[in-house]
């Protein structure tokens, strides 16, 4: 079994007579006036099972995707001046000096190039190098935004990606894997990893059980007739545009601070679920026992909290809270530390029955487990997010959220190819036919997909 965390990111001769290579080096030459030196390509993601579950430190099931984000480029070795253009005219182009920038937050969804800079910043602060070199950079991505498949964490690891490159610096997939996971929190997202793990680890063919402390990344061969279907419900979510995400990274902090103090234990080295059962020695279904009983409130206050913890309100913000959940006074502890743990056996129930060759039905049952949770416990879920679970249901297919949710995509599980055709024919019949949206482009919102490879570079 290959581990591909001890790989460098294979860097391939550009191939010829690739459409979206070949529109991008025009464009590359028409923006900048010279030939681009090297490609990056980091592709979106799905994750099949385990949502939300990463930032505490629990295994995660994605696969890579056949969209990506394409990136040009051009070291300037004779100034330290970083362009960045985007070949869809909506964005707008920026430059700065690649040493000197700040990535400054404001209100509603970031621009797109704050999210480039951030795996530009993260290889500057991880890196011995003295100065940078100036990069052209021209950028083409087909991950609808906003969906769930990642679009905004390919972005920022190819940006990662690039730059390393350009300045001849490492390129081994774990290292990058890790930079970028921490560098999207430049952009204000605190996620756990997975994003950035799956598009540089991801293998053809198979989906990846990523786990962390180490990373790794261990292959899982999905049943031989499975086909996934993605059905965008045209409802975006932003992750960096609201507090949602880093109000339910917050709730499950402090649920398990409380139990590590209930158990005795220093609180404040515990913040991932992960830790703490590794800590207390006991199984992943103890720890879910523990939880229940000791989390007996639905809604605890900031009065209750610091109480529990005897600690002062200062502390509390300090230890707990960023700059955009600084304002919580609710939260609901129980119920995220339950979906977490009950997602975590999930995650394993479903690697178990791929290595045992389980059914498909199977499978669906511990998908169909997972939107339920992240609907009613993990309150993550959208009205149109559940309209296509509904119809996938009716249809007899195992379908969930996949991504942050609020929103976003569901991810399908069907026995066939055939079965996914008729799936997606019912979906353009109930939801997409009965949308506002005049011609939809159905390739971009609904389709089958199988497992792509993770991040490349091609040389020119």
């Amino acid at each position: 079994m290959e581990n591909s965390t001890d790989i460098s990111v294979k860097v391939s001769t550009l191939p010829r007579g690739v459409k979206r290579l070949d529109e991008l080096r025009k464009y590359f030459i028409e923006e900048y006036g010279l030939e681009p030196e090297y490609f990056v390509k980091v592709p979106g993601r799905v994750n099949i099972i385990g949502e939300h579950v990463d930032y505490c430190g629990y295994p995660v099931l994605p696969m890579a995707l056949e969209q990506n984000i394409l990136v040009a480029v051009s070291v300037d070795k004779y100034t330290t001046k970083l362009q960045l253009a985007n070949v869809n005219p909506k964005y707008k182009s920026f430059e700065c000096d690649v040493n000197s920038f700040e990535i400054v937050i404001g209100e509603g969804s970031p621009e797109w190039y704050k999210y480039f800079l951030c795996g530009v910043k993260g290889v500057i602060e991880h890196s011995s190098s003295a100065e940078f070199q100036g990069m052209k950079v021209l950028v083409s991505g087909n991950i609808p935004p906003a969906s769930g498949l990642s679009s905004s964490s390919a972005l920022v690891s190819a940006a990662t990606l690039t730059t390393s490159y350009a300045n001849k610096l490492s390129l081994n997939k774990q290292r990058l894997a890790e930079i970028s996971a921490k560098s999207e929190w430049y952009i204000g997202t605190q996620g756990g990893g997975m994003d950035q793990a799956i598009a540089f680890l991801a293998q053809e063919g198979c989906a990846q059980f990523i786990d962390w402390n180490p990373l790794t990344a261990t292959p899982i061969t999905l049943p031989e007739n499975a086909v996934f279907v993605i059905a965008n419900s045209l409802s975006q979510a932003n992750k960096a545009a609201t507090n949602d995400f880093n109000q339910r990274v917050v709730e499950c902090r402090v649920g398990c601070s409380i139990i590590a103090k209930s158990q005795g234990l220093l609180w404040k080295k515990f913040i991932k679920f992960a830790t703490l059962q590794k800590e207390l020695d006991i199984s992943l279904d103890q720890l879910h026992d523990l939880a229940n009983n000791i989390l007996k409130k639905d809604n605890y206050t900031l009065s209750d909290i610091v109480s529990i913890l005897q600690i002062e309100d200062n502390e509390f913000q300090e230890t707990f809270l960023s700059s955009n959940t600084k304002d919580m006074q609710a939260f609901n502890l129980r119920n995220r530390a339950l979906h977490v743990l009950q997602e975590s056996i999930r995650v394993q129930k479903f690697c178990d029955l791929c290595r045992s060759s389980g059914s498909i039905a199977d499978l669906s049952v511990l998908m169909r487990q997972s939107h339920l949770s992240l609907n009613v416990q993990y309150e993550c879920s959208h009205p149109k997010l559940n309209e296509l679970v509904g119809i996938s249901d009716k249809f007899g297919v195992g379908a969930r959220l996949t991504g942050a949710g609020w929103g976003g995509c569901i991810v399908a599980l069907c026995e066939s190819k055939e079965h996914s055709q008729k799936f997606i024919q019912e979906l353009k019949e109930k939801y997409y036919k009965k949308l506002p949206e005049s011609e939809l482009n159905f390739e971009n919102v609904v389709f089958a997909t199988s497992p792509q490879s993770g991040a490349e570079i091609f040389a020119n």
